[in-house]
């Protein structure tokens, strides 16, 4: 993908004793990735995420853009890919399965999907994604659909049919994810839910002022529902197309001060590169998602990569947050969230 920027520069940080030793033996947890959801995507690139130290990814399957039909698709393709390379990556449904492959040097994986046009419209159609591999879904990329608002259109509420969802997702045990939604959809979705709700990559709107991002509400809603906010780390929703750590460090904290330690994860939404056209070509053909108006015109995406997250780490401890909070921004948060709702 051209014109991207990552990491700090080309100095490598000088990383502390005490937070690479805290890295190393934490759990670390990345709750959405950003590559183009495509049978075609190299999944060999897995690698820079369980090279960077990362232990469970979940990785995105379809988006509301994309026909239904290309989720499944797409779907069949990633976890036929990752049975096939058992050495390095294992396909997890439980929070017992997200344990074992760390021992062993692998990276769990499981699926999320972006928005409910990958429903076709049939209640169903939650049950056979769990049972494939998808432990969490949006409600609405952008756009309104037909179970609530997206974030870049009318402000409706969740639908009837948007109910019955989260019913289902509530009974089979699936993460109730309201990123990319309506300020009323996700408000909404969070008083319905009989379970915790995230924002699985989502940055605050106070620090960033985006209508991507979200508000101090949002924010407080979800901790009260004992859901968790994952920092994002797209330049154009960290502020001024910066994906140094130092900036991502500057989200975590306000979400810690805002939400407490036990709200706030890392949902990094990193896309590698390509040589094909990749997903500034995709914004630019689809103004319908991604109005230029609104933050989009002429922006290159740039991203926060999985390898920064040791920076991260050190950074948060020099800000002086203890141990046991950057574990759970680490992952700890979402592990203990995933035990109380996976099934």
């Amino acid at each position: 993908m051209a014109d991207r920027v990552e990491g700090v520069g080309t100095a490598a940080p000088t990383i502390g004793g005490r937070a690479r030793a805290l890295y190393d033996d934490a759990l670390v947890w990345d709750t959405h990735s950003g590559f183009m959801p495509d049978p075609a995507a190299d999944l060999e690139n897995l690698r820079l995420w369980r090279d960077a130290g990362v232990d469970y990814l979940s990785i995105d399957v379809g988006f509301d853009l994309l026909p239904w039909e290309r989720t499944v698709k797409t779907l069949a393709a990633f976890r036929h890919w990752i049975l096939a390379h058992p050495d390095d990556f294992a396909l997890v449904g439980t929070v017992a399965e997200v344990q074992r492959p760390r021992a062993n040097g692998k990276m769990a994986v499981t699926f999320d999907i972006e928005g409910m046009n990958a429903l076709d419209g049939r209640i169903e159609m939650v049950e056979f994604y769990h049972r494939l591999g998808v432990r969490q879904m949006l409600f609405a990329y952008n756009r309104n659909n037909l179970t609530g608002g997206g974030c870049h259109d009318e402000n409706i509420g969740l639908t009837d049919f948007g109910r019955a969802v989260i019913d289902e997702m509530n009974r089979l045990g699936m993460f109730v994810d309201v990123t990319h939604c309506s300020h009323r959809t996700s408000m909404e979705a969070m008083e319905y839910s009989g379970r915790p709700v995230i924002f699985s990559h989502s940055n605050p709107r106070a620090l960033c002022d985006h209508e991507r991002n979200i508000r101090d509400d949002q924010i407080k809603a979800c901790a009260a529902t004992g859901g968790i906010i994952g920092v994002v780390g797209l330049g154009l929703f960290l502020g001024e197309n910066d994906v140094r750590s130092e900036r991502l460090a500057d989200h975590v904290d306000y979400l810690l001060d805002l939400a407490g330690p036990r709200h706030v994860g890392l949902g990094l939404d990193y896309a590698f590169p390509v040589d094909a056209p990749g997903i500034d070509t995709v914004i630019e053909a689809n103004p319908d998602f991604w109005p230029p108006d609104r933050g989009y015109a002429g922006v290159k995406t740039n991203y926060a990569a999985p390898s920064q997250l040791v920076e991260l780490t050190d950074i948060l401890l020099r800000r002086g947050h203890s141990e046991e909070v950057v574990r759970g921004v680490l992952g700890g948060n979402f592990l203990r969230l995933a035990g109380e709702i996976w099934r």
